[in-house]
């Protein structure tokens, strides 16, 4: 059976399914999933009639659930009511901000608890296997292959993301990788070279020992990152490994145990916890906005951010010191061929059940518009996030914008040397989530002077039993 036959359960089931699913999560609400309230029409999970939307009388309806704030989701509003205009008449989409994306994702399982899902939501990259298993979204690639649509124009990291099973099932929006910033005024003044940058853990410790004020350099501290557990993925990913069991859950197979006590994390956290306790970084907590602040500050000198800081750090540090930035570092040794790290951020879901033909159709179509070229373009330039399509960078905006802000060169060059495979692909576990939580409750206590061997190990029995418990609440 195909992955996409497989995703078409009956109605019955799909309830049942989904109140397991959630009620597994911890979302702790009553209300019965099977049929959907109010007087929206029936649905279902098959990809509509290629002329549902035109077919349709009147104007269809779009709900359209994100996570985009400030001037982020200034941007995506703008391009919302771009086609908008060109759909005058016809489609009218209502994007609705929902909060940071834990929040939104909470707001979307209570939706589906009470029948009110919305046409189409971002959710973030790790929420991939639990919108695979909510059995409430239709796959893009049966729209794609209805329509003859090349998914193969996506960048091909960033739709590996969005594929389980051999299926992709959402369309990318907002993409980014992580990379190392660095103060190259700092590595002048403190006699490192500022065109060679660390890459490796023990390169980093090196400059940091000659940046960092305790042994007389030029900043407070050589490094400060916050505790967030997609970096240490990311030593994973970039050393080959899966984060996962059963290829990090893209081969079909469900995860059914993380890797966070082997060798490269748990020498990572150790490498971590030695700078903290020398003196050479600082420990800004979990808090992202933090440890930006302090890099910003001129108060640490090299730092782990995404590609979504290139502007950002790079306004901060106009009139104050040169920015550098480099490929995301290795644990030991040198990047090799074909490693890289794993992309962060959101994609759209397109949701069947409780919303009619149209409905779906006039979605499909709103994320093939913000998929385009010369959307992504726009989203590239205003965002910072790394376009999901390569022929973005081929309009004239986006050539401009690269040519003025060259440091998003080397997250581009990054992404696009890193082959495809289930370990720089990231892990697509359903409770992956808490898993990330649970990896940054083990890097918190070894960064305070737990054991961090420990901690790692306990966390991982921690994830283990949570992995089981969702398994079992979706018949996995």
């Amino acid at each position: 059976m195909s992955a996409l036959t497989s995703a078409r359960p009956v109605r019955g089931r799909r309830g049942l399914a989904a109140r397991r699913l959630l009620a597994g999560l911890g979302v702790l609400l009553l209300v019965t999933v099977a049929g959907c309230g109010g007087s929206r029409p029936e649905g279902n999970l098959d990809v509509p009639a290629a002329d549902a939307l035109e077919a349709a009388p009147g104007i269809t309806r779009v709900t359209f659930w994100h996570s985009m704030d400030a001037s982020n989701g200034v941007a995506l509003n703008s391009l919302v009511a771009r086609f908008n205009a060109a759909h005058a008449g016809k489609v009218v989409v209502e994007p609705i901000f929902q909060g940071d994306y834990d929040t939104a994702i909470t707001k979307y399982k209570a939706s589906v608890q009470s029948s009110t899902t919305p046409s189409i939501i971002q959710i973030y990259d790790i929420g991939t296997q639990f919108m695979v298993d909510s059995q409430e979204v239709v796959p893009i690639a049966g729209f794609a292959k209805r329509d003859g649509y090349d998914l193969g124009a996506i960048q091909k990291n960033i739709a590996g993301t969005y594929t389980v099973g051999g299926t992709q099932w959402s369309m990318p929006l907002n993409s980014s990788v992580p990379l190392l910033y660095y103060n190259k005024t700092a590595f002048k003044a403190a006699g490192l070279d500022p065109d060679k940058p660390p890459q490796n853990l023990a390169e980093i410790r090196a400059a940091a020992e000659k940046l960092s004020k305790v042994n007389g350099g030029p900043v407070a501290y050589g490094f400060g990152a916050a505790i967030y557990g997609w970096f240490l993925e990311q030593f994973a990913a970039t050393n080959g490994e899966e984060f996962c069991n059963a290829g990090n859950g893209r081969t079909g197979q469900r995860v059914t145990a993380a890797n966070m006590s082997g060798p490269t994390i748990t020498e990572a956290v150790e490498w971590w916890q030695k700078m903290v306790a020398d003196g050479l970084a600082v420990n800004t907590g979990r808090v992202t906005k933090d440890a930006q602040d302090a890099f910003k500050a001129g108060q640490t000198a090299m730092t782990l951010e995404s590609t979504g800081q290139v502007k950002g750090f790079t306004t901060a540090a106009k009139g104050k010191f040169e920015l550098g930035a480099a490929p995301y570092p290795v644990v030991s040794g040198t990047e090799k061929p074909g490693n890289g790290p794993s992309i962060g951020g959101g994609s759209l879901w397109i949701s069947g059940p409780g919303h009619s033909e149209a409905e779906k159709e006039a979605a499909w179509e709103l994320a093939k518009f913000l998929a385009q070229p010369d959307s992504q373009a726009v989203w590239h330039t205003q965002t910072g996030y790394f376009p999901v399509t390569s022929k973005a960078l081929d309009e004239p905006v986006d050539k401009e914008f690269v040519a003025a802000n060259p440091l998003f060169t080397v997250a581009i060059d990054s992404l696009n040397r890193t082959q495809v495979s289930p370990a720089t692909t990231g892990c697509a576990a359903g409770p992956m989530p808490q898993m990330r939580k649970a990896l940054e409750d083990g890097l918190e206590r070894a960064l305070i002077g737990k054991d961090a061997r420990t901690s790692l190990v306990k966390v991982q029995e921690n994830v283990a039993e949570s992995v089981a418990s969702y398994n079992e609440s979706v018949g996995g």
